[in-house]
C-alpha cells in the first residue's frame, strides 16, 4: 500500500483495535494468476506475540482450496469521507478523500477438526452476538455438525502489517478544523467517524 510518511499509522495496538472495530474485511488470494476476493467477518487476536486472524468460507466457495499455497492479503477499510475544497483556505485546490485502511499479509492454515470449527464458531458468536450463544448451544448436535460441515475454517498468522491514516495531516490547522466541523455536521455516521479520528489525531499530536 502506498503510504506517505505523514499518513503512516504505526501503533500496533491501535491498528489491532481498528481491525477489531471494523472487522468485516476482504481476503484476497491468487489462483493461477487470477485474483480472488471474499468479504468476511474476521476475528482478530494478539496471542503469544502473534497476530492471528481467523474466519471461515462457505465450503461451496472455491477460494478456500488454494489459500494455503500462497500469501493472503486481508483488507480492513471502513470509515471514509469526501473532502470538499470548500474547506481549504485558497481556491487552487481539488477534492480528495479521507480514510483509514489496514493491509495484513500472512499464510493461512486450515482448521479442519470439528473441535477447531466449533471453537471458531463459538468465538464468532461471542464477538458479534453473545446473546445467541445459548440458542446455538441448545440446537441439536446433528444440525450443528451439518452447519460445520458446510464451512471451511482457517487461521492466518500475520507477518506483514501495513496501515494508513489519510486524515488531512498535510493541511493547515485551520483547514483541518474546517474539515472536522464539516464532517461533524454530516448526517452520514461514517463521515462523523472520520471527524472523530481527525480530532483524536490532533489531540494525540498536541
Amino acid at each position: 500500500m502506498y503510504i506517505p510518511s505523514f499518513n503512516a499509522f504505526s501503533d500496533k495496538s491501535d491498528i489491532i483495535a481498528f481491525m477489531q472495530r471494523y472487522s468485516f474485511g476482504t481476503i484476497v488470494t491468487t489462483v493461477d494468476g487470477l485474483l480472488l476476493a471474499t468479504h468476511l467477518p474476521f476475528l482478530v487476536n494478539f496471542e503469544d506475540d502473534k497476530l492471528l486472524i481467523r474466519s471461515h468460507f462457505a465450503k461451496a466457495n472455491p477460494q478456500w482450496k488454494a489459500i494455503t499455497e500462497s500469501t493472503s492479503l486481508l483488507i480492513f477499510s471502513e470509515p471514509h469521507a469526501y473532502i470538499s475544497p470548500a474547506n481549504y483556505e485558497t481556491e487552487k485546490n481539488v477534492p480528495t478523500w479521507n480514510y483509514i485502511a489496514v493491509h495484513a499479509y500472512g499464510k493461512a492454515q486450515l482448521l479442519e477438526s470439528v473441535e477447531d470449527k466449533a471453537e471458531l464458531l463459538k468465538h464468532t458468536i461471542q464477538t458479534f452476538e453473545a446473546g445467541y450463544l445459548q440458542q446455538w448451544d441448545s440446537l441439536p448436535e446433528d444440525y450443528k455438525l451439518k452447519m460445520m460441515n458446510g464451512i471451511v475454517a482457517f487461521e492466518i498468522e500475520i507477518n506483514d502489517l501495513q496501515a494508513k491514516k489519510k486524515l488531512s495531516q498535510n493541511r493547515t490547522e485551520l483547514e483541518q478544523q474546517n474539515i472536522i466541523h464539516t464532517l461533524e455536521k454530516s448526517p452520514d455516521t461514517i463521515e462523523k467517524d472520520i471527524a472523530v479520528y481527525m480530532k483524536e489525531l490532533k489531540e494525540n499530536k498536541g
